[in-house]
């Protein structure tokens, strides 16, 4: 004879429907973690060995422009010209910050002790799990540890957050049957919003500039090419030649005769 009501029966379906989902939104919230974490990585390496010499190239063609300023300093879309050049070489100088790249050393490769740590917690913790405006809060604030935990690869900080949560009160179950069902409804909505939500990043972080770049990387290496190397060595054939460009224009503006110097050798030494 079957003793549980029709209410029970109801609760037990949408607690395996929950579980299935708090496994698959913790895989999900895994797989974006290695995403953000490996496209970072790129990011400082594409940095360090492309972006500074992009950077360095936009401040010298703002050089250049501020020079061509100096001989028609009544034009005015020169002028604009020069300021444009001048922003974007600020921007990119920002980026191609040394400081802020100088630890990119760090290798991207979780460890299977921290994937089941992450996994373990997220499933626990994760903020679209909460039924209520403050524990959502606070939930977004344990989130945001694990995460950065994770990406550094900090497996003493995961285990840590793990044992602190287990014996949270906030695992303790309470109230009437029909509570926990209209719990369990909620909790499947919330984390299949989240589902969609962390399906759509990807879809942006894929249609993304870097993570094409990434992947154009990648399959060049397995071509046994590097492109970054590549990217990097016309960048400095590029600077090469706007130095000289920016060489010649001080020297007009200086008032030294444009004639006397060509391709970088002062031809007045041969006469």
């Amino acid at each position: 004879m079957d003793l549980l009501s029709p209410e029970e029966k109801e609760l037990n379906k949408k607690r395996a429907v929950l579980d299935r989902l708090k496994d698959r939104l913790a895989t999900r919230e895994e797989e974006m973690a290695d995403l953000r974490a490996e496209l970072e990585q790129f990011e400082a390496k594409y940095t360090m060995e492309v972006g500074r010499l992009y950077a360095e190239l936009d401040d010298i063609e703002a050089r250049i422009a501020e020079e061509e300023v100096r001989i028609h300093p009544e034009d005015e879309e020169i002028r604009m010209k020069a300021e444009d050049a001048r922003r974007r070489a600020e921007e990119s100088a920002a980026h191609a910050d040394a400081e802020e790249w100088e630890n990119c050393s760090f290798k991207w490769q979780p460890t299977i002790q921290a994937k089941k740590a992450y996994h373990k917690l997220a499933r626990l913790i994760h903020p679209d799990l909460a039924l209520d405006g403050e524990e959502r809060e606070r939930r977004h604030g344990l989130m945001a540890k694990l995460n950065e935990a994770y990406a550094a690869g900090d497996q003493e900080l995961l285990n840590k957050l793990v044992e602190d949560h287990r014996d949270s009160p906030d695992l303790v179950k309470g109230d009437s049957i029909a509570d926990e069902l209209v719990r369990a409804i909620r909790q499947i909505s919330q984390v299949k919003n989240r589902l969609k939500e962390l399906k759509d990043e990807q879809l942006k972080i894929e249609l993304s500039e870097l993570f094409i770049l990434q992947k154009k990387v990648r399959n060049e290496m397995l071509e046994g090419r590097n492109l970054l190397q590549q990217m990097a060595a016309r960048s400095r054939t590029h600077i090469v030649k706007a130095q000289r460009k920016l060489d010649h224009l001080v020297k007009v503006n200086e008032g030294e005769n444009p004639s006397e110097t060509r391709f970088g050798l002062d031809v007045s030494a041969f006469r």
